[in-house]
């Protein structure tokens, strides 16, 4: 059976691979940056959604690569906040954001007293 750790984190993983591959596949993400006024960090910020995804999966294994992952997507989501703030988005359009920051801190916080 899969505890709700184990399944916090294929939700969060699964999420931000779906993320980073539907930069590459999508103009609408790109658009979403060029809005952001951040179009040169968008393929990087890609990249840094597959890490962090491909670290969770692999945090399972290895609880620092786990703490590392979940920290770092949680900082990028904190930005994606911010960013999200600056440019004046709804708060519906900030929630996916927010909870991802919130679900992946949770994470960090739980593995590192584990």
């Amino acid at each position: 059976m899969i505890n709700l750790l184990t399944a916090l984190i294929l939700i969060s993983s699964l999420s931000f691979m779906g993320y980073g591959i539907a930069y590459f596949k999508s103009t609408e993400m790109k658009n979403e940056f060029k809005r952001f006024g951040l179009e040169k960090a968008g393929a990087l910020t890609a990249v840094l959604e597959l890490l962090g995804a491909l670290g969770l999966l692999i945090g399972l294994m290895y609880q620092p690569i786990l703490l590392i992952s979940a920290g770092g997507l949680a900082i990028l989501m904190l930005l994606g906040v911010a960013v999200r703030i600056k440019v004046r988005d709804t708060i519906w359009v900030t929630l996916p954001a927010l909870f991802y920051m919130v679900l992946n801190a949770y994470i960090f916080f739980i593995s590192l007293h584990k």
